[in-house]
């Protein structure tokens, strides 16, 4: 499922495209997705102009000059992607038809995608949005925000940190990168990790996620960019999916270096290094 990283590149690709159009037709192909869709999106989104387009952890805004905001989830395999003359291909849910001619379309083959329109005044009180933590490419996401959160919590540092609750947006991919590079074992209790490590590891999150979102994200099976390139920060993982890989950073020298572990926690894959991670 797409994280922060393919998420953040999806919108800044598709900002160019479409802040500052109007949407003069809008075509609903499907009842429902993840959610049902609006029976009347058609006409709740003709004529209407998209003035900003942002990202809340993984979930894409766009705001509409009449003051509703169309909430986007890319669930397991959606994406928007430009049609061309506007030909519609399968899986391919809603159609947005712009005053310029151009034409994109929300494809999603597995369906577990998300598309509603609110208003203006149930944007912060909706389920998807209400209780989401600071954004940790956000300049009030420090250290210290950091251990707060986390001060308490018995549960794992992979599973608190997998808490949207905690940070807004990370995934497994990118918490198993962020452990690996501050050396933090990802049993490891959450609140007792020392406030030393605790810089290391929001430095490290706010790192991946940079380096992430410049390689265009990780494609491992279906996310595309909007023009269809894939992304390739997987050929830079250090730790994920590489289960008995050697680790690339630990020991003096590559015949003394452990190899990469894979372990199951809360039903989720996690791969870390037994060398550095402790």
């Amino acid at each position: 499922m797409p994280e922060l990283p393919e998420v953040e590149t999806v919108m800044r690709g598709l900002r160019p495209l479409i802040v500052g159009k109007t949407i003069v037709q809008a075509e609903r192909l499907s009842p429902t997705l993840r959610t049902p869709l609006p029976a009347n999106l058609s006409a709740q989104l003709k004529n209407q102009t998209i003035t900003r387009l942002t990202r809340r952890a993984k979930y894409i805004l766009a705001t509409l000059s009449g003051g509703n905001t169309i909430l986007v989830h890319l669930g397991m395999t959606g994406g928007f992607f430009v049609r061309d003359g506007g030909k519609i291909i399968k899986h391919d849910h809603i159609v947005l038809h712009l005053a310029n001619g151009m034409c994109i379309a929300f494809h999603d083959p597995r369906r577990f995608g998300q598309f509603e329109i609110l208003h203006a005044n149930d944007i912060d009180k909706h389920p998807s949005l209400c209780d989401l933590g600071p954004e940790p490419l956000d300049e009030a996401f420090t250290w210290i925000v950091l251990r707060d959160a986390i001060a308490k919590k018995k549960t794992s540092i992979k599973a608190a940190l997998l808490d949207q609750r905690v940070v807004a947006g990370l995934g497994n991919i990118y918490v198993s990168e962020a452990l690996h590079m501050a050396g933090i074992h990802p049993e490891s209790t959450a609140g007792s990790i020392s406030p030393a490590r605790i810089k290391k590891l929001h430095a490290a999150i706010v790192k991946v996620l940079h380096q992430a979102i410049a390689a265009g994200g990780s494609t491992l099976k279906d996310y595309r960019q909007p023009n269809g390139e894939l992304g390739f920060f997987q050929d830079k993982f250090m730790a994920y999916g590489r289960a008995g890989e050697v680790c690339k950073i630990c020991g003096p020298a590559p015949k003394t270096r452990h190899k990469i572990v894979r372990i199951v926690q809360n039903g989720r894959s996690t791969f870390y290094c037994p060398g550095c991670q402790r």
